[in-house]
């Protein structure tokens, strides 16, 4: 029953936050129950954990809602919801600010200290020189990185409760907790006991400023500028190969030019050599289909490396590597040991420590002096790999590292991988292309092992020979029992501390594991995975992935791979992917462009439901365009959600029973049309739509108060009747599930409104079901609409007379054809009372009109 004791004198929107939120943490309303649950009645989320270094942005509003949405429609339809929350706190934005924070720098060679004390703690850091920086220990280093993070969540956490995600918080975890450390370990540890895991030397893509080799899925093209630069190679007739190069600073490692087979201006020289200008060294004319006729003069130079094609012609061709740029991007100090000639070795002695930049202004002045430059250089603008992270171009250096078999080179494991790409339900469905297509693409296996210290360390050591050299193809892998493990601090299996770093005795790994290593074991992490095996049963293989598109190629793929590698089965049902957010001139927003929004003030300024409505307003799969500066949809769903509190209010306020009979038809009309409503909209929330459901929902909802509301208010207040108990419980039991519909959507202005009448919280109240509707509603709802249609006339002729909608009206005549005005004539009573007319007729007619208006004359 009603309490008009907890009704307010004004419904508002402030303040609902913290209301219903600490009301939520102390009644449990999220808590997942494991005692009751059985793996049927579970549903279970893989929450992406977001990046806790710097600031949420409205991105992650805009999609994290979109979860929620679910996870609320989820527990509403009786299931066990299975919701926690991680924080992906290991990376590189978080090992800067530490350095910059404490005054420390990490040396994995260093034994731990413990209770190390940071020089200092505070500030920016910015001042302080990385030479001055403390170096420790990565065991210390990456205490330090925790204490740092553990602010950043604090605040995450407080921004996710603003904004109503009904996550289960006592189910958190962090990707670089202890717990985290043994899954992501043992994870890999298996992964070498299968023979999945696996070391090798080999070209690596490489950031000259984070120090780190990176993988193919953190790659990304941007256009810069450049030039070509045609150049010639001489042949032992005295002729000259001309060709066209953007990395003329590459020509000491050029090690074959190559053309298409099937280029007849080159097939004569397939088989012979020439010699490259200025460092005079021999080099094979070679033959492969990547060649391109049509590009530059057609034949091109092959070196160690200058791109991703490079690496595959040298090793498709088997040639030689004569790789010159260091881990610095600077070019090495040694020469390769073809430059025999002392021109050409003083020519490479000019290059020796100067970056690519400026070691190709040096070869193109070399390329002048001899003759070899056969043109200007041509202005021209190219894709270039960068890290994702990045702000330099990509080098290709040749450094040992540890894979993990993805596809690339197992058919079998690729089929797999696709197979349990089309088990997986997508939403919206095409996203399934971009798995696919990347699944196909992969050129080789994912590298797993990253020159970095704030991550999981690879709990790997290996032997010293007698020499005192590692021999590295006979790693020494960690047991389970060690797990989890630090290398760098732990002494391997079989050894003790002493004997680190001395001949026959051992070194610990380095490397730590990619980000994505970590990530693509979130399923196993939240589930308890080889720790908790009764909760991992429960939840796993889980019912929902919600994640953003551009992270298809590696969360959601590396998340696949490692589930069939360890479980044999897809990690989940289904797979949302929700869209950008992109700024008014229809560019995605991103901290590296500048346009970032972050949703604190919005929250602040306008409610957390209004701003949820607007992120539920667009579709999975679909970007949503933000103007800050005029934020309508958010405005919208603020109006909507003050809206809500008022009918509630003024519904409430009548005398009668819900459960009251419904006998007049209009009542029962209306009715029907919101179980027809209820129906629509649950199948859309099924089908992961939940801007249809809201769309619905919301359409119905206006109708209800501009239309049925106005209608039969006066009946509602009349006297009690069967027709006055008619209307409060069609009114009341329509509130019921109209706040039922929205709770997902705008969960605290529904949670505030449903305990004015309710015990509990409308967020575990069972989702509003079709046949309770029905069997109180009416076939035959157009009804609603006509008397709808009556109103809108009355209004209209009101307004066109310039009257007040309270001027009482003498007489009007409504013209419409017969089968309408049958309908009507079941509405006249209501029609008269809202419009305040005395004497309302109806005349045949073949179109609708509202006529005859005549007012009545104002008292003396």
């Amino acid at each position: 029953m009603t309490d008009t004791a907890r009704i307010p004198d004004k419904p508002a929107l402030e303040g609902l936050e913290s209301v219903w939120g600490g009301a939520w943490e102390r009644e449990g309303t999220y808590r997942f129950d494991r005692t009751t649950a059985t793996r049927e009645c579970i549903y279970s989320i893989d929450t992406p954990p977001p990046t806790a270094s710097g600031s949420l942005h409205i991105g992650h509003v805009f999609s994290y809602t979109h979860t929620d949405v679910v996870a609320r429609f989820q527990r509403m339809r009786g299931k066990s919801v299975f919701y926690p929350m991680g924080w992906d706190d290991n990376g590189l934005p978080t090992e800067r600010r530490v350095q910059n924070y404490y005054g420390v720098r990490c040396d994995p060679t260093l034994a731990y200290i413990e209770g190390f004390a940071p020089p200092f703690e505070g500030g920016d850091g910015k001042s302080t020189k990385a030479a001055d920086q403390v170096p420790i220990s990565r065991r210390n280093f990456i205490e330090l990185c925790e204490r740092l993070t553990v602010e950043d969540e604090q605040q995450f956490e407080a921004l996710w409760r603003q904004l109503g995600l009904s996550v289960d918080w006592t189910q958190t975890y962090r990707t670089i907790g202890d717990e985290s450390l043994f899954a992501s370990q043992l994870a890999f540890v298996r992964n070498v006991e299968r023979g999945e895991a696996y070391q090798a030397l080999a070209p690596t893509l490489w950031d000259v400023t984070f120090r780190t080799a990176v993988a193919q899925a953190e790659l990304e093209d941007r256009e810069q500028p450049g030039h070509y630069h045609r150049i010639s190679f001489h042949r032992p007739d005295g002729g000259v190969i001309e060709i066209e190069t953007s990395r003329p600073e590459l020509i000491p490692a050029c090690v074959a030019l190559v053309a298409h087979p099937d280029d007849e201006r080159y097939q004569p020289l397939f088989g012979t050599t020439v010699t490259t200008p200025v460092f005079g060294v021999e080099v094979p004319v070679v033959a492969h289909h990547l060649a391109q006729k049509d590009k530059g003069t057609g034949i091109a130079m092959i070196c160690t490396f200058g791109d991703i094609t490079d690496v595959v012609w040298w090793r498709e061709l088997d040639l030689p590597n004569r790789a010159i740029i260091g881990f610095d991007g600077r070019v090495i100090a040694e020469a390769p040991d073809v430059i025999t000639s002392e021109a050409g070795k003083a020519a490479f002695a000019e290059l020796v420590g100067k970056t690519t930049f400026s070691a190709k202004q040096a070869v193109v002045q070399q390329l002048r002096d001899s003759g070899d430059l056969l043109a200007d250089p041509k202005s021209i603008t190219h894709p270039v790999k960068f890290f994702e992270k990045g702000d330099k171009p990509l080098e290709i250096v040749s450094t040992r590292q540890w894979y993990i078999r993805n596809g690339a080179r197992d058919e079998a494991l690729r089929e797999r991988l696709l197979s349990h790409g089309r088990e997986i339900d997508w939403h919206p469905d095409f996203m399934r292309v971009r798995y696919e297509n990347w699944v196909g693409g992969l050129s080789g296996d994912w590298l797993v092992s990253r020159q970095r210290f704030f991550g999981v360390p690879i709990p790997v050591w290996y032997p010293l020979d007698a020499a005192g050299d590692a021999v590295f193809d006979e790693p020494i892998v960690a047991t389970r029992e060690m797990l989890p493990v630090d290398p760098s601090s732990a002494a391997a299996p079989g050894f003790d501390e002493s004997q680190r770093g001395e001949a026959g005795g051992f070194i610990g790994e380095h490397d730590v594991m990619d980000t994505w290593a970590t990530s693509s074991l979130t399923p196993q992490l939240a589930g308890g995975w080889e720790r908790d095996p009764e909760l991992f049963d429960l939840v796993f293989p889980y019912s929902l992935r919600p994640q953003g598109q551009d992270i298809i190629r590696t969360w959601l793929f590396s998340t696949t791979l490692r589930a069939e590698l360890e479980h044999g089965v897809a990690p989940w049902a289904n797979a949302s992917i929700s869209g950008f957010i992109v700024d008014p001139d229809r560019k995605k927003m991103s901290k590296s462009k500048g346009n970032v929004v972050t949703p604190a003030g919005l929250l602040d300024q306008h409610g957390s439901d209004a701003v949820r409505y607007w992120a539920a307003s667009s579709r999975l799969g679909t970007d949503a365009a933000f103007d800050p500066q005029n934020p309508t949809q958010v405005k919208i769903g603020r109006r909507l959600a003050i809206k809500v509190l008022n009918a509630a209010k003024f519904i409430l306020g009548f005398d009668g029973r819900a459960d009251a009979p419904v006998t007049v038809p209009v009542d029962r009309s209306m009715l029907a049309e919101l179980a027809g409503v209820v129906e629509r909209a649950t199948r859309s929330l099924e089908a992961y739509d939940h801007a249809r459901a809201l769309e619905l929902a919301e359409t119905f909802f206006w109708t209800f108060c501009d239309d049925y509301l106005e209608l039969v208010k006066e009946r509602a207040y009349g006297e009690p009747s069967p027709e006055q108990a008619s209307a409060v419980a069609a009114l009341k039991t329509a509130l019921d599930v109209l706040l039922r519909l929205f709770a997902p959507v705008i969960p605290f202005a529904t949670e505030e409104a449903w305990r004015w009448s309710h015990e509990g919280s409308v967020h575990v109240a069972s989702w509003p079901s079709v046949d309770d509707l029905a069997a109180r509603g009416e076939a035959g709802v157009e009804l609603l609409e006509i008397a709808g249609l009556a109103l809108t006339g009355i209004r209209r002729a009101k307004t066109d007379a310039k009257a007040s909608q309270k001027t009482p009206v003498a007489s009007a005549v409504i013209a419409a054809p017969a089968a309408t005005i049958a309908l009507l004539e079941s509405v006249v009573s209501d029609l008269r009372a809202v419009g305040r007319i005395a004497e309302l007729g109806f005349v045949e007619a073949e179109s609708f009109e509202v006529r005859d208006v005549v007012f009545e004359a104002p008292s003396e």
